[in-house]
């Protein structure tokens, strides 16, 4: 099992971010906003993380955020592997004002990781 998370896998063209805001579909499970698209484009799945300024000042709180959605995303990132779906666009984005420890946000990248790659399963 891969547990790396390559530049690949890292979403940073810029088209591909505006398509998946403008196309993609959202749900929310707190503090995350998820927005999914699936693009053929891409050869694997490629995420974004996202910390609003507006929500957390400092950049080194912002940061510490994105470290550990980051790291939780890496460990399971193994839930999306399903046979013969197509690959996602996906973004996360942290809305809350707290600052989480990795023992809070990882149950819920796993919850967020098997609703996205529930509707292949059904």
């Amino acid at each position: 099992m891969n547990y790396k998370l390559p530049k690949n896998e890292r979403l940073h063209s810029k088209k591909s971010i505006k398509e998946l805001f403008d196309k993609g579909s959202s749900f929310f499970l707190y503090p995350f906003k998820v927005l999914v698209l699936e693009s053929d484009l891409v050869e694997t799945n490629q995420v974004l993380f996202s910390v609003s300024k507006k929500k957390i000042k400092k950049a080194v709180n912002r940061n510490f955020v994105k470290r550990r959605i980051k790291e939780a995303y890496r460990l399971n990132k193994h839930l999306l592997d399903v046979p013969l779906s197509k690959n996602k666009l996906i973004a996360f984005i942290y809305v809350s004002s707290d600052l989480d420890s990795f023992h809070k946000i990882q149950p819920r990248i796993q919850k967020i990781l098997k609703k996205i790659a529930q509707p292949e399963n059904s």
